[in-house]
């Protein structure tokens, strides 16, 4: 147990750190700011749920304490909470029988585990996403109006430099602001969600190399959201033309969806591209696209919801050729 605290202990600091950094103003603590819930995760995974339990609520509890009550807040809801009930559905399996054939000929029932399923995970971490992105925007002020004009004000100070210095386009600025703070809201789903997942990503990666995840590895090719899935995207796409709070909250819960129907469409990818000679390689190209232009990720969301409707991946394992077994 005091093993179990200490590395709770340890997690928590460096997770209120790294939190706590953004108050610095510097660059380097965007990047800080995202990595905060990897020390709890990988207390999660690697020494269970309670282990982060504990580095949570000490962290968020020093955080109060030096930074006031809406930081403290913050980082329960954005990196506590996911941190906690993440590590606990990767670790979360309930028993599976099996028969199988003895030796003598007799069939025997073998206990197994079945595994939490990864595109179950991949919804919650969206709903985490949307969560984190409402109390951040709802911080702003309780109305649409009100919390646009917030986040057209911070952005026109972000950029204040630059209309000073072009006073001839003061008009293309204030569009450009508009913009910004309408997209604001889903991008700012969009990179909540992606970081969480790649939060998890990393903690599970770690905690594998050191060998302490009691788990295996989940095969993410075959990872898919849930059926009903596609019906809460949908509702969510129909309230986002609604107008007011309500649409406002309906695209970010469409943005944080977008994203998991994104990252379905790369576990198609993958399994699409299983056989083909230079995989790594096209891979690479893929995900350097995406990283650099941004908007191919319609693309992959697209191939995702093509998945989930005609079951693409079933289809082409099915069609597949048997390996040739090796003499």
């Amino acid at each position: 147990m005091m093993r179990i605290i200490l590395v709770a202990m340890a997690a928590g600091c460096a997770s209120a750190l790294m939190f706590a950094s953004i108050v610095s103003g510097a660059l380097v603590a965007v990047l800080l700011f995202y990595l905060a819930p990897l020390p709890l995760m990988v207390a999660a995974l690697g020494w269970g749920p309670l282990c982060a339990t504990f580095g949570g609520i000490a962290a968020a509890s020093v955080i109060g304490a030096i930074f006031g009550l809406p930081l403290c807040i913050g980082f329960a809801v954005a990196v506590g909470l996911p941190a906690w009930w993440l590590g606990h559905l990767v670790l979360l399996g309930r028993p599976a029988t099996n028969s199988v054939s003895s030796a003598n000929g007799a069939s025997r029932v073998a206990p197994d585990l079945e595994w939490y399923p990864p595109g179950r995970i991949l919804l919650w971490i969206s709903g985490f996403g949307a969560l984190t992105t409402v109390v951040a925007l709802l911080a702003l002020g309780t109305d649409a109006a009100t919390i646009r004009g917030t986040l057209r004000d911070g952005l026109g100070q972000v950029i204040q430099i630059i209309r000073t210095r072009e006073a001839a386009s003061i008009r293309q600025f204030d569009q450009l602001i508009d913009a910004l703070a309408t997209i604001a809201p889903i991008a700012g789903a969009i990179v909540t969600t992606t970081t969480l997942t790649l939060n998890l990503w990393l903690a599970a990666k770690v905690t594998a190399i050191s060998g302490r995840l009691h788990r295996p590895w989940p095969d993410l090719k075959h990872a898919s959201p849930p059926p009903m899935t596609l019906v809460a995207f949908c509702v969510a796409v129909g309230f986002c033309f609604t107008g007011g709070l309500v649409a406002l909250l309906a695209q970010i819960v469409a943005a944080s969806l977008f994203m998991v129907y994104a990252l379905t469409g790369f576990a198609v990818l993958h399994t699409l591209t299983s056989a083909l000679k230079g995989r790594a390689l096209w891979l690479a190209c893929t995900y350097s696209i995406v990283i650099v232009f941004a908007w191919p990720l319609v693309a992959m969301a697209v191939l995702g919801l093509v998945d989930t409707v005609f079951g693409i991946r079933q289809r082409y394992l099915r069609r597949r050729p048997p390996p040739v077994p090796v003499s």
